[in-house]
């Protein structure tokens, strides 16, 4: 790695005290690459703009960022577009027949793969930095995760096949699997590395080229991941990665003439944005993973302390910010009281802190400023929609740093109250009631089945 960066000019450079003031218990990486990701090299944005990232322990800046724009945007496709040509072949010198290049696109792929584990330290530390995760755990979880899926494809590479059909008479029909061209990827902020490499793995291993659109909150391992890429031997302008907002960058992404399809992970209105920029361009295919609202639903067989576990794993994993999180927990009757007790004692021990310096902590501090404020903003709605706070509601950071909020749980919670219909992406859980009449159906069924029998 030695002393290479992004060229200057953004770099931030940190010192061995400011990086163990900022990191705790674990060192933090001098932040090297800041710069849109084009065509193999960093290069600061057309219009020179930059936007900052910030440490959400702290609120500081963590480094400034190159901000693209439609004409970065227009480069970075223009450039996919020429590298999908021969990618798609993977037209290296060292290929001696056809046979050889899915198998090169997927040694290049495990390539990639090895430097993501061999790194996975300074890419874990950078992400956490990002988002207010915790290093161990992002180490295991998202890096781990990332490094796994471009592994798995890389063994998908060569096994891209159609399929012979037999048809009417003498006729037979085929499939054919081919490259679909230039892919627009737009990655969220909650699990950056994960999102990055499920979206960009089977793409490399289809022949792809792509331009992928960071968050802004947190696109310093995509970067990292660019210059990875590059390192393992994946061919300049096949994967270009452009930071930027959603409105300027995204926006150019999704209503590009000459990008063939979009994948997006991230809220529902902006799924509905990037569909319209769709039909409005070229009538690109879209791919959307937007928001959720998970029910767990508990029955009274159920093992209550396993049951506590799992609610309170599914709910406050990621600091809540997940879409699959189960933030309306469903309990039968007859265990409602008994489950509420066991949950408000597990809470107690629910530690809330900065996940660099506290190996024990359970929780970070939510992603920036903007979502911190929004999940008090649903947790001030709970309260006045007549819902009961069995933990939590305040914000709990120190000296009045970070954003942190204590875990929170509602009970008494009711179907149409917004905690309760909307997605909240935070540490909030929304307790509610439920009566069960399956047995009683049950036995008035078997007894009607009997009666007709005889």
């Amino acid at each position: 790695m030695g002393g290479e960066s992004n060229g200057g000019g953004a770099d931030r450079t940190v010192g061995e005290e400011e990086k163990k003031k900022r990191g705790g218990l674990f060192e933090v990486p001098e932040i090297r690459f800041t710069k849109l990701f084009i065509n193999g090299s960093f290069v600061d944005g057309v219009s020179g703009r930059t936007f900052e990232t910030r440490d959400p322990r702290t609120g500081d800046v963590i480094a400034t960022v190159a901000e693209a724009d439609k004409e970065d945007v227009g480069l970075a496709v223009r450039a996919a577009r020429d590298a999908f040509r021969s990618w798609r072949m993977a037209t290296h010198v060292w290929i001696r027949t056809i046979l050889d290049l899915p198998h090169e696109r997927g040694r290049i792929m495990a390539r990639f793969a090895d430097l993501v584990e061999q790194h996975a330290d300074e890419l874990a530390v950078l992400e956490s930095l990002d988002a207010g995760k915790h290093p161990a755990i992002t180490k295991a979880v998202d890096i781990g995760n990332a490094a796994g899926s471009l592994r798995y494809f890389a063994g998908a590479a060569d096994k891209i096949h159609g399929e012979t059909l037999k048809m009417q008479a003498q006729f037979q029909g085929y499939t054919l699997r081919e490259p679909l061209g230039v892919a627009g990827i737009i990655i969220p902020w909650n699990f950056p590395s994960t999102m990055f490499a499920i979206k960009v793995a089977p793409a490399l291993a289809a022949g792809c080229a792509m331009v992928v659109k960071p968050a802004e909150q947190t696109p310093l391992s995509a970067l990292y991941f660019a210059h990875l890429a590059k390192r393992a031997g994946v061919p300049d302008g096949v994967i270009n990665v452009v930071p930027g907002f959603g409105s300027t960058a995204g926006a150019a992404l999704a209503s590009h003439m000459d990008v063939d399809m979009v994948t997006f992970t991230g809220s529902t209105e902006v799924g509905r944005l990037i569909m319209k920029a769709s039909a409005e361009s070229n009538l690109k295919p879209v791919y959307l993973e937007l928001g959720g609202k998970s029910p767990l639903i508990i029955f009274d067989d159920a093992d209550l302390d396993m049951a506590v576990e799992l609610a309170v794993s599914a709910n406050f994993f990621n600091k809540g910010e997940a879409c699959v999180a189960a933030s309306r927990v469903y309990v039968q009757e007859r265990i409602y009281s008994r489950f509420e007790e066991k949950l408000a004692e597990r809470m107690k021990s629910w530690v809330v802190g900065d996940p660099f310096s506290h190996p024990r902590s359970n929780q970070g501090p939510q992603v920036d400023k903007a979502q911190y404020e929004r999940v008090l903003s649903y947790i001030d709605h709970g309260k006045r929609e007549g819902a009961t706070l069995l933990t939590g509601g305040k914000p709990c950071g120190q000296k009045e740093k970070g954003y942190y909020i204590e875990p929170t749980v509602f009970t008494n919670v009711k179907e149409d109250m917004i905690i309760a219909k909307e997605e909240i992406f935070g540490p909030v859980m929304c307790l509610m009631k439920f009566k069960c009449v399956t047995n009683r159906l049950l036995v008035t069924l078997q007894t009607k089945l009997v009666v007709m029998a005889h």
